[in-house]
């Protein structure tokens, strides 16, 4: 029998684990395929940035369901090593699955809050992540904890969001969901969030206080498709399911649901196309290095 490992909502980022286990965890691991085809490319430019070569032992930071773990185990081969990290045990129950059905004996998980968790001691050459370091309650002492756990010389590589009005694959769904549904109040530029970490000076000043050096920002510009997928209605579902609004959408009325699903339908349509909804998105690729 197989049990599946928990982690407790404690420390500094116990909101946190709450909510990528509770919430937002198995709505990801549902949305799995979706989100990565939707995702792959911006990963693989972060990945690219990295410069991974043969044998270079790697940290996965919010890992969640693997994709980036599994690609970069696959950069390293045999000689090399992935460990990926994420606090959130419904997404990482599919990473381990995923690694296993790909064969894959170099990477391993480990159910973790990177800002707390004792890493070994310059261990690693490169920190990787996906749009998986943003929800931080301290994002200072978190990347401090992540450069104790690299070499001297050590890489970290991440993407992130830029501002939410410059993504309007975002905003532009948002602001139809608000004609319907009242928005709970927006969080402070520097909560914990997807697009905390928007403003590059901000996360400039973040990395040199964790002890990083060399920090450098390339800003991508280009539209996703959504949900990864050409139909115009799967499209719309995937908006739905993302962010607050399948919680907003569960305590309202059928009727509500239903405006609620046409006026996204109907921000969204202009831009469907024969390749899906294509929408604008901005990010940062982040790099940086840890001289000691």
């Amino acid at each position: 029998m197989s049990t599946t490992a928990t982690i407790t909502a404690e420390g500094p980022n116990a909101e946190q684990i709450r909510y990528w286990n509770e919430q937002a965890g198995p709505k990801w691991v549902a949305l799995q395929e979706q989100l990565d085809r939707q995702l792959a490319d911006l990963g693989t430019k972060a990945i690219d940035r990295a410069a991974i070569v043969h044998g270079e032992a790697i940290l996965d930071l919010g890992c969640g369901c693997g994709s980036t773990s599994l690609e970069l185990a696959r950069r390293t081969e045999e000689t090399g090593s992935v460990l990926g990290v994420d606090i959130s045990a419904p997404m990482l129950e599919v990473a381990r699955r995923r690694a296993r059905d790909a064969g894959l004996r170099n990477v391993r998980f480990e159910l973790a809050d990177a800002q707390t968790h004792q890493f070994s001691c310059t261990s690693r050459d490169v920190a990787l992540s996906r749009f998986g370091v943003m929800f931080f309650a301290d994002p200072v002492a978190a990347f401090a904890n992540v450069r104790r756990g690299l070499k001297p010389g050590g890489r970290l590589a991440f993407v992130c969001w830029q501002a939410l009005a410059k993504n309007p694959w975002m905003a532009l769904p948002l602001a139809a969901v608000a004609q319907h549904v009242p928005l709970p109040p927006p969080a402070g530029p520097d909560a914990p969030g997807p697009f905390s970490f928007a403003d590059r000076d901000r996360v400039s000043g973040i990395l040199k206080a964790a002890g990083f050096s060399d920090v450098g920002f390339e800003s991508i510009e280009e539209p996703l498709t959504i949900g990864g997928t050409a139909d115009l209605d799967a499209a719309v579902e995937f908006l739905l399911m993302l962010g607050p609004t399948q919680a907003l959408l569960a305590q309202a009325d059928e009727t509500v649901r239903a405006q609620v699903l046409k006026a996204v339908r109907a921000s969204v349509a202009p831009h469907h196309g024969p390749s899906g909804v294509q929408l604008p998105a901005a990010a940062w690729i982040v790099r940086a290095r840890y001289s000691r």
